[in-house]
């Protein structure tokens, strides 16, 4: 699904829970909010946080034209990221509220989940102090990012989410200096275990742990269809 379009489906349902929550304030109502985990695959693009510099893109509009790619300023935050096919995005959608009211306790369990996904599969990953996201071999010189996250919030709902680089091509990522840190690699399970993912089971993994770690229960729907607003 294109970013843009998914972003606005994000900000549809964003915007509906955030009512729903000062709906019940203002009631004294106690309606129940709904969470939500999307996955998607964009086509190639690059997106910039609300806290981003644009001078971390390094590819003119011809070269994006070049690589079939978009540019995208976007209200998450964190800096700039590139998104593409053979990448696992995940979008959770929750209100803080019926789990814990800590953002950074929720970034920290959305690295776990990707940490212990990672596990599975044999990746020994782990955080880097100061460096929201999933890398590996960190305090050395081959550190290498192979998950971004980027989230906003807002009464506590939040949205946007994560990338997991799965048989992403990476040569798209030396257009940008990912996420604004210099002289650091970026990988992909693909890389690290010289054999192309089957992403399916990389997203049952996801889904496993995110459950486990937010202690929640997923309940699977139909393909979500975005309306034609003609």
């Amino acid at each position: 699904m294109p970013y843009q379009e998914a972003w606005d489906f994000q900000e549809q349902i964003f915007k509906e829970i955030v009512q729903l929550k000062i709906d019940n304030r203002r009631n004294e109502t106690q309606l129940v909010t709904p969470n939500y985990f999307f996955f998607v695959t964009h086509p190639h693009v690059y997106t910039l946080g609300k806290s981003g510099d644009v001078r971390h893109l390094l590819a003119n509009e011809n070269e994006l034209s070049r690589r079939g790619a978009t540019f995208v300023k976007t209200n998450r935050g964190g800096d700039i990221t590139y998104h593409g096919p053979g990448q696992i995005v995940g979008y959770p959608i929750l209100d803080l509220e019926n789990f814990f009211t800590d953002i950074h306790k929720y970034l920290r369990l959305l690295e776990e989940v990707i940490i212990q996904t990672l596990a599975d599969f044999g990746i020994v990953a782990t955080r880097s102090e100061g460096e929201t996201g999933v890398w590996l071999d960190v305090n050395t010189p081959f550190a290498r990012k192979i998950c971004a996250m980027g989230v906003r919030a807002s009464r506590w709902v939040t949205m946007h989410g994560f990338a997991l680089n799965v048989n992403t091509d990476l040569e798209y990522f030396n257009a940008i200096i990912p996420c604004g840190i210099k002289n650091k690699a970026v990988t992909s399970m693909q890389a690290e275990l010289k054999t192309e993912v089957d992403d399916s089971e990389v997203k049952q993994r996801i889904l496993k742990h995110f459950e486990s770690i937010f202690e929640a229960r997923l309940v699977p729907t139909p393909d979500v269809l975005i309306k034609d607003p003609n």
